[in-house]
């Protein structure tokens, strides 16, 4: 019941309303208007709960007395009754703009709240006040004393071992000195807990550069500087201490380290760096496999590199466009050979063609983009030869479909200024040299099976070879017999070094699985149970498992190839007596060692390494008050503490012009440009700092707007010759 005009009360007529089919509130006020009642309330006076309504005729009006059957919420009604007239409705127009104004409005808040926070913010990263403040410096900091074999100065202590509390705390830490500022060294510092060492890192470069998107860099889809994070940044999380210098050589004995750095006039000046642990990270340099000529290649390993290549393409197509040139010589120009058909070679083929084709031909004359070729070089059947078969066969028909020339089965016999000369097999197997010209080579030869080697130790890579530094350690260890590369156990340490001193990662260092060669040493225990001597004794299968969990867990590596325990065990067992005499366990050692292959030289096996040996040192230190109060400082302690390293691989991906291809675990996968921003993700995830990733995405961005940067600028040395120097904001 409702009050009228007049204030008296007067029947809801035609409403029936169901307690399960209640109607909307708009709804329920159309039919109460349809039925001539004007200015709707509620009584004023307090209602029972319920009211109740049933259709009766317009005649019964007057009659006070209801029925009731259907019920319905006094509140739901209380809600929906208003005495104000319901609102005219506007068209779609009217408020499609109405909307457009409300979040144009609310975008244009937002946009100036947070342009105004910046602001603020950029505010407070200025200072006036002066930073400078009295700092206690130790006097052997200023004045080191001299020793060692050389009679060199000893920096026991550093000059900024006192600049805070926490470094304070850290100076008479286990000094620990870390070689080099790649994945292996970056990792390590990403994973050491700070006040556990004296950190010092010595590295002739003083940046860390992400090397699986420097192909992009090259041609400008990202910027030299996103791919770069100071090294004094890394290290100031475990409030450690960097020289830029170069190590020169090792004093194991005396467990010191000769640094050689450059001063402010030019001489070089020699110093001790003490050391408690030494880890060797120096990388390695490129293989050339006896090819003659790669001075007239480019590389693709620092920064310096990548600007050479850019310099480098860009003045090709200014010299095709000259008048002067003929058409031999600008073909010749705009002629790219990439050697190497690994994942640094293919994707710098494909960011290469992507910048010829979608950038410099629309600012160049046309006529050279008819010209422009780009040719890979692979020794091996197919490009990527490491990757699933389907994927390097899709490889090639991207390639095909994008003009980019694969020959394979091709070795390079001699690289000129102005040509290439290689050997190909034909239909027939015969072997047939051909020439061809170019203007610009790409020296990339990458990690392949052709690389792998069998040796007296197991494998060697052939695609590395040491540095100068390395082969001078490597001369000083009788063990090392590995010309390629510094040889470690399991536990990364360099053979042939003091127990736990010095160890190496990257790609300077390989892991040494001769499983075989510590056959006496899974036996010993076993023979002195017995009180036989080990070469003697023959071992049932239940022995048998015994040693091969040992196997497993000295050389990791091997797991894969001890599964069945009881099909090797039955194989082995030449004589069918149910024991494995000391031959025939050896046979099979062997037969393991031939399985296992060097671990391939790459940033995803130096990473790991890094991240291993930052755990390890973790526990060492965590380990070390025990360690010290029972006088443990000898023997395996590593052992003792930690396992031996495992590598796993996470999978390979790479980018072939506009598609990327996925080999993960054995699930592998291609596709298009879905592809690439999976591939884009994965990198953006892996970057070392959000400053890197924002620069990552800033730089995706500007490619998308603008194209890649095409500008560099040109400056005349003291010597008179031209040198083009890129603009790392806009190439």
């Amino acid at each position: 019941m409702l009050r009228n005009s007049h204030g008296h009360m007067k029947l809801l007529t035609q409403v029936s309303i169901h307690h399960r089919q209640l109607p909307s509130r708009l709804g329920i006020l159309q039919q109460l208007c349809r039925r001539g009642i004007d200015a709707p309330r509620l009584l004023s006076t307090a209602p029972p709960s319920h009211l109740c309504y049933r259709p009766i005729s317009p005649r019964t009006a007057s009659n006070w007395t209801i029925p009731i059957q259907n019920t319905i919420s006094y509140n739901f009604v209380r809600s929906i009754a208003t005495t104000d007239f319901l609102p005219r409705h506007r068209g779609p127009v009217f408020r499609f703009f109405i909307r457009l104004f409300a979040y144009t409005g609310g975008f244009v808040l937002v946009s100036g709240g947070l342009i105004l926070a910046f602001f603020v913010y950029d505010a407070t990263t200025y200072s006036e006040e002066l930073s400078y403040a009295d700092i206690p410096v130790s006097e052997k900091a200023l004045k080191p004393k001299r020793g060692g074999p050389k009679n060199l100065p000893i920096a026991e202590v550093l000059v900024d071992d006192d600049d805070c509390d926490a470094m304070a705390r850290q100076k008479y830490k286990p000094k620990l000195v870390i070689l080099g500022s790649g994945w292996g060294s970056v990792a390590l510092l990403k994973t050491l807990k700070p006040e556990d060492y004296h950190i010092t890192v010595v590295s002739p470069v003083n940046y860390f550069l992400f090397t699986p998107m420097l192909p992009s860099a090259t041609v400008g889809t990202l910027e030299l500087r996103s791919l770069v994070e100071p090294v004094r940044r890394i290290v100031q999380r475990v409030r450690g201490h960097f020289f830029r210098a170069e190590a020169v050589e090792v004093e194991f004995s005396e467990r010191l380290l000769e640094v050689s750095q450059t001063d402010a006039t030019g001489e070089k000046r020699h110093f001790y760096l003490p050391y408690d642990k030494l880890v060797i990270g120096v990388g390695s340099v490129t293989n050339p496999h006896g090819v003659k000529g790669l001075e007239n290649c480019n590389f693709l390993k620092t920064v310096d590199d990548a600007r050479g290549i850019r310099n480098k393409v860009l003045q090709n197509f200014e010299h095709a466009c000259l008048p002067t040139t003929s058409d031999a010589e600008r073909r010749r120009l705009l002629s790219f050979v990439v050697c190497g058909g690994g994942p640094t070679g293919v994707e710098f083929a494909a960011e290469l063609f992507d910048l010829l084709n979608e950038d410099l031909s629309r600012v160049f004359p046309k006529i050279l983009r008819n010209e422009i070729s780009v040719h890979v070089i692979q020794s091996r059947g197919h490009i990527l030869n490491t990757y699933d078969e389907a994927l390097s066969q899709y490889a090639e028909s991207r390639f095909a479909h994008d003009q980019v020339e694969v020959l394979t089965n091709s070795r390079v016999k001699e690289v000129r200024p102005d040509k290439i000369i290689f050997t190909q097999k034909d239909e027939h197997g015969e072997t047939i040299t051909k020439e061809m010209p170019m203007g610009f080579c790409l020296w990339s030869t990458g990690v392949g099976e052709q690389d792998i080697i069998p040796s007296g130790n197991g494998f060697i890579n052939q695609s590395v070879a040491q540095n100068e530094f390395c082969k001078r350690i490597s001369d000083k260890l009788e063990v090392q017999t590995n010309k390629h590369a510094l040889e470690t156990d399991t536990h990364l340490r360099v053979n042939g070094t003091p127990l736990g001193s010095v160890y190496a990662v990257g790609d300077c260092s390989t892991v040494q699985n001769n499983v075989a060669d510590h056959l006496v040493h899974f036996l010993r225990t076993l023979a002195y149970e017995k009180g036989k001597d080990p070469e003697s004794m023959a071992i049932t299968f239940r022995e048998w498992r015994d040693v091969a969990q040992r196997v497993k867990k000295r050389f990791p590596q091997a797991s894969d190839h001890l599964r069945r325990l009881d099909r090797l065990f039955e194989q082995y067992d030449k004589d069918k007596s149910g024991t494995l005499d000391f031959g025939e366990l050896r046979e099979l050692l062997m037969q393991i060692d031939s399985k296992l292959t060097s671990l391939p030289a790459t940033a995803q096996r130096a990473h790991q390494q890094g991240q291993y040996l930052g755990r390890k040192f973790n526990k060492l230190a965590q380990a070390a008050p025990g360690m010290m109060a029972n006088e443990m400082d000898y023997g395996d302690l590593d052992n003792a503490v930690y396992k031996a390293f495992e590598y796993k691989h996470l999978g390979s991906l790479a980018y072939i012009g506009n598609a990327a291809i996925f080999d993960i675990n054995g699930l592998s996968f291609s596709g298009g440009l879905l592809a690439v921003y999976l591939w884009r993700s994965i990198y953006f995830a892996q970057s070392v700092s959000l400053r890197t990733r924002i620069l990552l995405a800033m730089d995706w961005s500007k490619r998308a707007l603008f194209g890649r940067g095409k500008s560099e600028h040109v400056i005349i040395n003291r010597a008179g010759r031209t040198d083009y120097i890129p603009d790392l904001m806009n190439f």
